[in-house]
């Protein structure tokens, strides 16, 4: 598919200054969700009706849950090509959430012989600080360890936080807010030394820069459909042969996926989860260079910005991904001059707590600059006349507040 031929995020919908309140918003939310493709959108249309491939993939006594079967084993195999894994080790689940609830919890739990520690990040996704928190009401420890200001955690902080007893580490790759990256293989290396399995959340960064489990060195790895252009209700686990002996699974009824998540797989959504990873990996690594021209692009506009800060490592980070401050500018007030622009000011789970992004206030950020933070985040249907209209509208609004409350 050529840029030409790609559908249309809204081209036209920011003119120019504060944009066209009336027009259909340009989408500027990749980090949140991502349009399926439309040839993913095909590829599972496939898969419904009497004419598709609609078998249930664990009735093999019959031709329509045999040919269901050996498409399911296809379409692990292309997702785990993905990430430079095998196809056993992949277990499909309905997204990162589950996958991140089923490495911590089912890794926590199955090792609690052998101690009750857990080691993460007070700037993880939630599905990671919920499932420690739940954690420690069932007796366990949590050491929430701290990132230094520019998003990024030491690797010895977390060798400082390691104890006889600790079981699990889980650090993601590329942060959902900020999009930094974190030094994995320096993590693991830590982790291997000492008996300690790793787990990643990888829905942010799988897809949008070339990785694999064993360049990581992580035991175990979330990946999400909706983040990379595939369809919603379906992600996957990564479980590694040192990981797999000790996970126990949160669900029971069925033995599918290896006993570790029961349920007659959704075929179409695999299918399409599948379409999406083979298209990703056809793709790169020509539009991660251009996204990260288009993310250079957007800084080098608002630099001039009165107040501006952009936040997080700004070499070590996910291409296409901004997040920017403004000082002296009020955050609800910023977000809503911007009807032209269908932009976050934080991860989409939090968006509806109207609370300041717990991930900038690690970093140090008062509540008044965590609020008055955007997130941009641009995809492939992103062009370059969308970033400048974005520039154009966001450095309008914020020189518009500055003036009116100084």
């Amino acid at each position: 598919m050529t840029q030409s031929t790609q559908p249309s995020i809204a081209r036209d919908a920011v003119a120019s200054g504060a944009g066209a309140p009336d027009a259909a918003p340009i989408y500027l939310d990749y980090a949140a969700t991502t349009p399926v493709d439309p040839e993913v959108a095909a590829v599972m249309a496939h898969y419904l009706g009497t004419d598709g491939i609609f078998g249930n993939a664990a009735s093999t006594t019959h031709a329509y849950g045999r040919e269901a079967a050996a498409h399911l084993e296809q379409a692990r195999a292309e997702v785990a090509a993905l990430i430079g894994a095998p196809p056993e080790s992949i277990v499909f689940t309905s997204g990162a959430t589950e996958a991140d609830n089923l490495a911590v919890l089912g890794i926590v739990r199955g090792r609690a012989d052998r101690g009750r520690h857990l080691v993460t990040m007070r700037t993880e996704h939630k599905a990671v600080l919920d499932a420690g928190r739940r954690l420690e009401k069932e007796g366990f420890t949590v050491s929430w360890l701290q990132p230094g200001q520019d998003g990024r955690l030491d690797p010895q902080r977390l060798r400082e936080a390691l104890r006889p007893d600790t079981q699990l580490v889980s650090i993601m790759h590329a942060n959902n807010e900020i999009g930094v990256l974190q030094d994995l293989p320096a993590i693991a290396q830590i982790c291997r030394e000492r008996d300690v399995l790793l787990h990643s959340d990888a829905a942010q960064s799988a897809g949008r820069i070339p990785l694999t489990v064993a360049a990581l060195g992580v035991d175990l790895l979330s990946l999400s459909a909706h983040k990379l252009y595939g369809p919603k209700g379906i992600g996957a686990l990564y479980v590694g042969p040192t990981a797999r002996p000790w996970l126990l699974p949160l669900l029971y009824g069925g033995g599918h996926e290896g006993g570790l998540r029961p349920g007659t797989p959704a075929l179409h959504q695999v299918a399409g989860f599948a379409a999406a990873a083979r298209r990703l990996l056809e793709e790169r690594p020509g539009e991660g260079a251009r996204l990260e021209r288009l993310g250079r692009r957007l800084e080098a506009a608002l630099a001039a910005t009165p107040g501006v800060v952009f936040n997080g490592h700004r070499s070590r980070r996910l291409p296409g991904l901004v997040s920017v401050s403004f000082r002296g500018v009020e955050g609800e007030s910023l977000v809503a001059g911007l009807p032209g622009l269908a932009l976050s000011s934080g991860a989409a789970c939090d968006s509806a707590t109207g609370e300041p992004s717990f991930v900038l206030r690690a970093l140090g950020h008062g509540p008044d600059l965590a609020q008055a933070t955007l997130r941009v985040s641009l995809g492939r249907f992103s062009t370059e006349q969308d970033v400048d209209a974005a520039a154009r509208a966001i450095d309008h609004e914020v020189r518009r507040l500055a003036a009116v409350a100084p």
